[in-house]
């Protein structure tokens, strides 16, 4: 999920940004007024583009995928064509889908020796879930169930639109806050009006915080389709899968390990994890033994 959720925020900050730069220099500044700014219009004004630009993100997020990832989708009508593997993949899907009660999603997968995986798409019946030849070669049938439970999960939940409505909401709140702080810093100043630049970069700034708390939300609703995958495939199947990725995980970093130490880069937890999009993996593996989630 981390792939489509960087996606995702990349693609919505590309957005933004490109749509304030252009409404100020072309000077479509509806809330601005001889008087002053008019605060009903700067809220209305900045609510339509922050949720225009998270709504556009969403709606380009799978066509995104195939596209960045290189996603082969894979045709049910045309099954006989594919390895065994493949045709596993496709039936554990329909399994998966059919005890969530939602409609079968695209079904791809894409060249990658990491393993993983991820579900994106506007609506449940416009769905993509996709995983890596990197995982299909290292998981086991239970492992594999597992991962993709958790993402299909992610769309039972709803998790997109979720995540597009909180990236909306604050979208808005960093473009009202980025052109008041920018009225506010100039108001004294000879060159007030030309306060571009400023809004352009109080934006970029508010808008690295702003993902601090999207990226919080995100962990959370790993947890929720943990226990989601919990419930769809057997708790024991997804906790062994996270044991799997740990496993891949602590054999890459002993393979680097002599990188690590001369870049002085730590995996213990630090300032850089509050912008993760996904729990410590242990964590995860604690809250599903623990029954927390």
């Amino acid at each position: 999920m981390f792939k489509r959720i960087f996606l995702f925020i990349l693609t919505n900050f590309l957005v933004i940004t490109t749509i304030s730069i252009i409404l100020n220099l072309l000077g479509v500044n509806g809330y601005l007024t001889e008087n002053g700014i008019d605060y009903s219009a700067l809220i209305i004004f900045c609510s339509v583009w922050g949720m225009g630009g998270a709504f556009i993100s969403l709606l380009l997020s799978k066509t995104m995928a195939k596209w960045m990832m290189g996603v082969k989708i894979i045709n049910p009508n045309s099954i006989s064509e594919y390895s065994g593997e493949y045709a596993s993949l496709l039936a554990t899907v329909e399994s998966l889908v059919m005890r969530a009660n939602l409609p079968m999603p695209e079904v791809g997968v894409y060249e990658s020796s990491s393993p993983n995986a991820f579900a994106t798409g506007a609506t449940k019946s416009s769905s993509l879930v996709a995983v890596s030849t990197g995982l299909l070669h290292s998981m086991d049938k239970n492992e594999l169930e597992g991962v993709l439970a958790h993402e299909i999960s992610h769309i039972a939940n709803g998790d997109m639109v979720t995540m597009t409505l909180l990236q909306g909401v604050i979208n808005a709140f960093v473009m009202v806050l980025s052109r008041l702080l920018a009225q506010v810093i100039m108001r004294n100043s000879d060159r007030r009006g030309e306060t571009t630049w400023l809004v352009v970069l109080l934006q970029i700034m508010l808008s690295i915080l702003g993902s601090l708390v999207v990226c919080w939300f995100s962990r959370q609703r790993e947890y929720r389709a943990d226990k989601g995958s919990a419930d769809l495939a057997g708790r024991q199947k997804m906790i062994a899968a996270l044991r799997a990725l740990q496993k891949t995980v602590n054999l890459k970093t002993e393979e680097a390990h002599e990188s690590f130490a001369s870049l002085q880069i730590s995996s213990k937890p630090s300032f850089w994890s509050l912008f993760s999009t996904h729990p410590d993996l242990e964590d995860r593996i604690k809250a599903l033994e623990n029954n927390y989630v």
